[in-house]
């Protein structure tokens, strides 16, 4: 039933966009059957034509509607082109990016101008492809969590405005688990899933002192300075020094600095006194200094 009344108001259309021809003397639109069937290079030619009519008819008119519908049939090729730079996505998702990738060649068939002397194609990709990373922009999560709670998360909003509404104020978690059927734990669980759904930057100002001058960042409230960073270089640089070493004096480094054992606990490891240890040690400390600070080295 749908089908044929499709093809009642596409007749129909026709005939009203025939008449008005007759009577302005525009010159004949293509006949086209199935404008979703016709090919890129074709559709670019045809587009040029009706954009030509779709600027000098009156919107919300039956001409209109035939003249843009059969853009948007013709050019949704443009869609799938953009589509397919997502095609890693899931099959599910790969349905919604059309979806919304359409609206962005809708967006672009209203405010087209031939005048602007570019390639439709050209105009409208950069549209459909903004739509589209915006549908993941406000729907995808900052961090992925089980598909279970991001389910969750929306039965607990929809659950939280219910709750609101009919008891004036914000309700409990108790409250929220006998509506939602979950248990106390499984509601927590939910909210905390919440906070994945966006994340913000670092480099966020925030509102700080109004008697500041100047804004803070959100990193300068969160994290602390690695001192340990500062060591990566010397580390770096020891590295082949310590390779020159004999076997027994690299036992002696790691067993001072790694295990971190007392000079008599090595002393007793090596068969020797812990004086003679303490000697050995400061002997191979110098030598690695000597070799750091060696410009040849550095």
């Amino acid at each position: 039933m749908t089908t044929v009344t499709s093809a009642r108001a596409t007749a129909k259309a026709h005939e009203t966009v025939a008449a008005a021809e007759a009577t302005t003397g525009w010159t004949e639109l293509p006949e086209i059957g199935d404008p979703s069937k016709v090919k890129p290079r074709d559709a670019r030619d045809l587009s040029r034509q009706f954009f030509d009519r779709l600027g000098s008819l009156e919107e919300g008119t039956h001409e209109y509607q035939y003249v843009r519908n059969t853009l948007i049939e013709m050019n949704l090729s443009l869609v799938r082109y953009a589509a397919a730079r997502f095609r890693s996505r899931s099959n599910s998702e790969m349905e919604d990016i059309v979806q919304v990738g359409t609206i962005g060649l809708i967006k672009a068939i209203d405010r087209f101008e031939l005048t602007r002397e570019v390639e439709f194609t050209s105009f409208a990709v950069p549209y459909i492809v903004g739509e589209i990373k915006r549908f993941f922009r406000d729907t995808s999560w900052a961090v992925h969590v089980p598909r279970r709670l991001q389910e969750a998360r929306v039965e607990l909003a929809k659950a939280t405005e219910e709750l609101r509404t009919r008891l004036g104020r914000t309700p409990t978690t108790r409250e929220l688990s006998e509506l939602m059927s979950l248990s106390e734990e499984e509601v927590i669980e939910a909210r905390k899933a919440s906070n994945a759904y966006t994340s913000s930057s670092l480099d966020a100002a925030l509102t700080g002192n109004p008697d500041s001058d100047g804004e803070s960042a959100l990193a300068d409230f969160i994290g602390e300075d690695d001192t340990a960073l500062e060591l990566v270089d010397d580390f770096h640089s020891l590295a082949p020094l310590i390779a020159q070493l004999d076997d027994r004096e690299r036992l002696i480094i790691h067993l001072r600095f790694v295990e971190e054992r007392t000079q008599a606990q090595i002393g007793e490891e090596l068969g020797v006194s812990q004086m003679h240890v303490s000697r050995l040690i400061s002997r191979i400390i110098k030598r690695l200094r000597t070799g750091l600070l060696d410009p040849a080295v550095a």
